[in-house]
């Protein structure tokens, strides 16, 4: 099974994927493989451009792989803000989405509180676009009480 993890930054959705997980589960979660990739003591949300281009072609890679062992085990996708093609590809692949939202407020305390400063414009864009989008079948779910 695919579960397609949604929500704005600092939701929760690694905390989500780590309660629901289990060891033989595969999980892709960029932040978790540009920490892997990165140098001792780097930042857990700051990556550079460089990095970041890095992880995205290897995130695309596990994704391609891990889609063709969907029948063996369960993939975690972390995926903030999917595109509409992305949303079809994963209906296609009978895909779970679940979107961890605990609400603007909440979220936007802790990104203030944790994450760098342009991290805000990409919570902003993230509510938009639940505002526009065609209501679809999803699970939300607050990620924990912080």
């Amino acid at each position: 099974m695919l579960y397609v993890v949604t929500g704005p930054p600092g939701a929760g959705k690694s905390t989500w994927i780590q309660a629901h997980a289990k060891a033989q589960d595969i999980v892709i979660d960029l932040d978790r493989m540009a920490l892997a990739m990165a140098g001792p003591g780097a930042d857990h949300h700051a990556h550079g451009d460089v990095l970041l281009k890095v992880v995205h072609r290897a995130r695309f890679a596990a994704m391609n792989e891990a889609f063709q062992h969907l029948d063996q085990v369960d993939v975690y996708l972390i995926h903030t803000q999917p595109s509409a093609k992305a949303l079809a590809k994963y209906k296609r692949l009978k895909a779970k989405v679940i979107v961890v939202d605990p609400g603007e407020a909440i979220v936007r305390q802790r990104v203030q509180a944790m994450r760098q400063p342009g991290m805000d414009a990409v919570v902003t864009r993230w509510y938009r676009q639940q505002r526009r989008r065609p209501a679809h079948a999803v699970t939300v779910q607050a990620s924990r009480d912080w």
